[in-house]
Parts: structure tokens; C-alpha cells; sequence
């Protein structure tokens, strides 16, 4: 039944994409790109057409502080050097605290076509807390993958 779109997960290849961000106001992981996993593209099944890059982030935020998730996409011919910007870095998700502290959740992507992306690609994102020292994030990302000749195995 693929014309339903009923078994999304059958026509979409997945990969791991950053081992995760912990940032706390003022210090460690704030205001800091951290680089993901680089990707083969050669590696996966079929090569794909297209990307979406999924971040999930937790902060633990003051009333009204917040956390500005900005991320980028980057690729590059060599595994390990050479990353230019595929997709320039954008805010994707603003979490706010709500009054008395909280802490909120939230998912945010950003994708791209890969019809002219070298071979390696990664995802950068960089949490930016605004608080003084006292709040905390996390932030996770995976890849989705679409578009491939054939559907991953």
C-alpha cells in the first residue's frame, strides 16, 4: 500500500547523527557548535535524495530564559576535513521557561536536497542558553534519509 503511505518507516533509511550536546548557561556546551557524526552517503543502502536532520532537545530553564538551537548542514569530499556549509546555520527551535522555571522539550529539523552534496555530510548544532549559570540543555539528533532508488533493506 505504498501509495497510502501507510508503512512510512518501510521507505525511509535512518542513521545516527551527533553523540549529543549537554550545555549549562555561562559554561561548558554553551554557545559552542558541536560537529555530529559524519555520514557516508556511499554506505547507506541506496543513495538517498534527501535529508532531514531530527534534534530533540531538554533544558531545564528559568521564567522567561530560554534556549536558541541553532544547527547547520555541511559536507564535505574527505571524511575527516573540508566540511563547508550545504545548509547555513538558522535557529530551528526556541524553548522558553515558564514562570517558577520548567523544563521543556522539543523537536526541531532541517533537510535539504542532496542532489549536489559531496559524499560525507553532518549535522553542526550549537545550544545557546541565555541564562547566567543555572540552566541546562541536552540535545540529540538522527538522520532521515528519503528518496532512494530502492528502499532500505
Amino acid at each position: 500500500m505504498n501509495s497510502l503511505q501507510r508503512d512510512i518507516a518501510s521507505q525511509l533509511a535512518v542513521a545516527f547523527a551527533h553523540d549529543g550536546v549537554a550545555a549549562t548557561a555561562g559554561g561548558s556546551g554553551d554557545a559552542t557548535e558541536s560537529a555530529g557524526a559524519v555520514i557516508d552517503l556511499l554506505a547507506l543502502a541506496s543513495r538517498p535524495e534527501s535529508v532531514a536532520f531530527v534534534l530533540a532537545a531538554k533544558a531545564v530553564l528559568a521564567a522567561t530564559k530560554k534556549l536558541a538551537l541553532t544547527a547547520k548542514i555541511e559536507h564535505s569530499d574527505a571524511s575527516g576535513s573540508g566540511f563547508t556549509d550545504l545548509v547555513a546555520a538558522k535557529v530551528v527551535l526556541t524553548l522558553t521557561g515558564a514562570t517558577g522555571g520548567s523544563t521543556e522539550r522539543g523537536a526541531a529539523k532541517i533537510g535539504t536536497s542532496l542532489e549536489y552534496a559531496k559524499r560525507y555530510i553532518r549535522v553542526s548544532i550549537n545550544p545557546d542558553l541565555d541564562a547566567a549559570n543555572t540552566d541546562t540543555a541536552t540535545v540529540d539528533a538522527v538522520a532521515i534519509f528519503g528518496g532512494s532508488a530502492r528502499l532500505p533493506a
